[in-house]
């Protein structure tokens, strides 16, 4: 599976595997990560590490979801350029967004697993989204049957087992699209990325990811309208609070034929 512009995302290594007392040297796909500038009319932005995989998708996602664009029009265009020590991703922006861009500029790489590193000040980093209306309404049995399904859309990692997931699941339809990264924020941006690039009826489905539901993950979902995301692991207080405030639907510990409501329970049905 080759990556953006030949970067791979993942390569073949020689491994010693034990099975008991057993030993064997095999080969092991293992999962890559490479830092990713974005790069906002000229101005590096941040560089995140990710799985170099459907970038374009992970650059208007981030720039949604992190408020630095109001919609996927406003990005005139997205470039993805080669270099020595990882990809740069450019985009152009208007002026007046990019003039909002001034002293906001992420002063540490984001990490894979961190969503707000890099944040100068509180209020970058802890933003609040509006109400996200109406949303959908989901019954128990779609819930679980997206997650019993996702496992057959995780081609990455079926192969590392070292990605996250996150996917688009509309109610009578099931999964619709699924996006993948080792970082749980960037499968996320990806997959918001992708479905503003569509169009999508942000009122006819919901988001399921494979990681736990921390702040930046309601934050992200709240801020494209999204109402409802269902999360295989736990929540933080944080993100319960914000999902209370925004009138988000959280569901934690998917698993099987349990979940836990955290948050706005109404969107789900019997």
């Amino acid at each position: 599976m080759s990556g953006e512009l030949g970067w791979p995302s993942h390569r073949e290594y020689a491994v010693q595997r034990w099975r008991g007392e057993t030993r064997a040297i095999e080969a092991d796909e293992v999962v890559e990560e490479v830092p990713i500038a974005l790069v906002y009319n000229g101005q590096p932005h941040v560089v995140m590490l990710a799985t170099p995989l459907d970038l374009e998708d992970f650059a208007l996602g981030f720039s949604l979801t992190e408020g630095i664009v109001g919609s996927v029009g406003e990005v005139s265009s997205v470039r993805v350029h080669h270099r020595a020590e990882g990809i740069e991703v450019r985009m152009r922006i208007p002026p007046e967004r990019f003039d909002g861009l001034a002293g906001k500029e992420r002063n540490l790489t984001g990490r894979t697993g961190c969503g707000l590193c890099g944040s100068a000040t509180l209020r970058q980093a802890v933003r609040h989204p509006p109400p996200v209306g109406v949303g959908v309404t989901v019954a128990v049995s779609e819930l679980r049957r997206a997650f019993a399904d996702l496992g057959e859309h995780q081609n990455l990692n079926r192969l590392t087992g070292a990605v996250h997931a996150a996917a688009w699941v509309v109610p009578g339809e099931g999964i619709r699209m699924v996006r993948e990264d080792v970082g749980r924020h960037n499968a996320l941006d990806k997959l918001i990325g992708v479905l503003a690039k569509t169009r999508f009826d942000r009122n006819r489905g919901f988001v399921v990811v494979t990681s736990r539901a921390s702040f930046e993950m309601v934050q992200k979902c709240a801020a494209a309208g999204v109402s409802l995301m269902a999360a295989i692991s736990a929540p933080t207080g944080l993100a319960i609070r914000l999902a209370m405030e925004t009138d988000f639907t959280l569901v934690g510990f998917a698993r099987g034929d349990s979940h836990v409501v955290y948050a706005n329970s109404h969107r789900l049905t019997d």
